[in-house]
């Protein structure tokens, strides 16, 4: 992987960064494994499986499908986020503040804007190599039924990708990590359980629906839910990965100011 990227990197800039960044994590591989698949496929295992099944005796189907197949999307979806929040925040502070390495790669001649670029296409690329190894558990559990599941993994990269991107310039700019548990507790565990991971979000209350509605994760879930049991149309495709995109542009403006005003000479 590291020698692909090393060919690209001599066309595009910004890859040295993540170029780095794949060869520091071959080195811990084992560990980034345990997280970022492990757990997901314990949740899928207890939730998918254990309180499927009790769901399953209860009532016939959710949205149509068993509730294995229901819940695997959202797991992945729910947990690429949450994973990719896990980089964006202390990491980016160990980089740009405590350990300096952001500076060090400003320092030649990658700009600001590429540094933050290949950071986040080393988010993206970490979070599909983990997806992809879930979609392959997944598959051979049966909770993917349709061979378009296979594109639940860019989808998942790309829900993952939309809040990562905001949140990498959020962390960027605070001279302190001491604000990072608390987005984590008010802002991630909370989309992690209401944004349609774990049941409908037609299930909550009238004044919280909305605002499910509102969070990249739901997108993110719809698109790779769709993926799996193969339901997804065309126009709500469209429409989920423009509403991604934009959370993405969005942040990417945002990144580029921070990373340059943090690391300027």
């Amino acid at each position: 992987m590291s020698d692909a990227l090393t060919a690209l990197a001599d066309r595009v800039p910004m890859l040295r960064v993540t170029e780095r960044e794949a060869r520091t994590w071959v080195r811990f591989w084992r560990t980034s494994a345990l997280s970022g698949v492990l757990v997901p496929l314990l949740f899928l295992g207890a939730l998918g499986m254990g309180l499927g099944g009790l769901v399953d005796e209860n009532r016939s189907s959710v949205e149509g499908v068993e509730y294995l197949v229901f819940v695997a999307p959202g797991i992945l979806a729910a947990t690429a986020l949450q994973s990719a929040s896990g980089d964006t925040l202390w990491p980016v502070m160990v980089n740009m503040k405590w350990m300096r390495g952001f500076h060090a790669m400003a320092a030649t001649a990658l700009s600001p804007a590429e540094v933050y670029g290949g950071y986040m296409v080393w988010v993206a690329l970490r979070v599909g190599m983990n997806a992809t190894l879930f979609m392959g558990v997944a598959t051979l559990l049966g909770a993917v039924p349709s061979p378009w599941g296979v594109l639940a993994i860019p989808f998942a990269a790309l829900g993952a990708l939309a809040f990562a991107a905001p949140l990498a310039a959020y962390a960027a700019a605070q001279d302190s990590d001491v604000s990072f548990p608390i987005v984590f507790r008010l802002i991630v565990v909370p989309m992690f359980l209401f944004s349609g991971t774990f049941f409908p979000v037609s299930q909550l209350p009238d004044a919280l629906e909305p605002i499910a509605r509102l969070t990249p994760l739901w997108h993110a879930v719809e698109l790779c839910r769709g993926a799996t049991t193969g339901t997804l149309g065309l126009v709500p495709t469209v429409a989920h990965v423009a509403v991604l995109s934009a959370f993405v542009a969005v942040g990417a403006w945002f990144g580029t100011a921070t990373f340059r005003d943090r690391l300027a000479p």
